[in-house]
């Protein structure tokens, strides 16, 4: 993903403001185009009512795809999830590590492998690690038990209210800053004290969903899709999962 430029930018917003004239004899005639013209409205309207329909749309949603890089306590993760009301599924990386993530309801599967777990809480005091443990999990949907620390890190990449919610949000004052595109839809951006608390692309077309954040203090930049586009869980069959039955080593 890359950021967006400001000749993009600037272009977009010259495009809005332009007016071509046209001189006959002493006559000049005047054009201005309305980049929203067409639209769902909501460019027209103040920046904090456009956020305000923007996380209601989302909200509102059956689904969505959130695909980026999320910055929280000095750690970088890549996420590409599937989100519902009822669970999600997809995948998260982290300092090289990659683990996927299923959640049906309340039951929540994390696969990775031997080395993802090797390199948790089980080790020895000589630094081997829990080998047979991790041999037993690696590959596998392992269920992590709601009574697990691991239980409520997990499960927020799966949840989507809980997402959205912490993620939707642009801080300090918020003012409109032009019209783009985004993944071909036009959008109108929203930015929180001027970009440095963030910046959002809402669509212009169709419901306000949110499409793409620059989150404040460039702790992530991340890409929304497949608003409302329902799509179905595969429970693990029984040779595909592990019940660790304790408490799982940590990563």
């Amino acid at each position: 993903m890359t950021p967006i430029t400001q000749s993009r930018s600037r272009s977009a917003a010259l495009a809005s403001a332009t007016c071509a004239l046209l001189v006959t004899g002493t006559v000049i005639t005047g054009c201005a185009e309305d980049p929203n013209e067409g639209t769902n409205g909501v460019g027209r309207l103040p920046a904090a009512k456009i956020q305000s329909k923007t996380r209601s749309a989302a909200g509102s949603a059956g689904a969505v795809r959130v695909h980026g890089n999320v910055v929280s306590g000095g750690r970088t993760y890549t996420l590409d999830m599937r989100l519902k009301d009822d669970g999600g599924d997809g995948s998260v990386t982290s300092k090289g590590a990659t683990f996927k993530l299923l959640r049906i309801g309340e039951q929540l599967y994390v696969m990775a492998d031997a080395e993802f777990w090797a390199h948790g809480s089980g080790q020895d005091e000589g630094g081997k690690g829990d080998a047979a443990a991790a041999s037993k999990l690696g590959g596998k949907f392992v269920k992590v038990p709601q009574g697990d620390p691991s239980y409520k890190k997990f499960s927020g990449f799966t949840d989507k209210a809980l997402l959205l919610d912490g993620l939707l949000t642009l801080h300090g004052t918020l003012a409109t800053d032009g019209h783009d595109e985004e993944a071909g839809v036009r959008t109108i951006r929203v930015t929180g004290d001027k970009g440095s608390g963030g910046t959002l692309e809402v669509s212009l077309e169709g419901k306000p969903y949110p499409l793409r954040l620059e989150r404040a203090g460039g702790a992530g930049t991340l890409t929304f899709s497949g608003w409302g586009e329902d799509f179905s869980f595969r429970e693990p069959e029984k040779n595909e999962t592990v019940d660790y039955g304790r408490q799982l080593p940590t990563s």
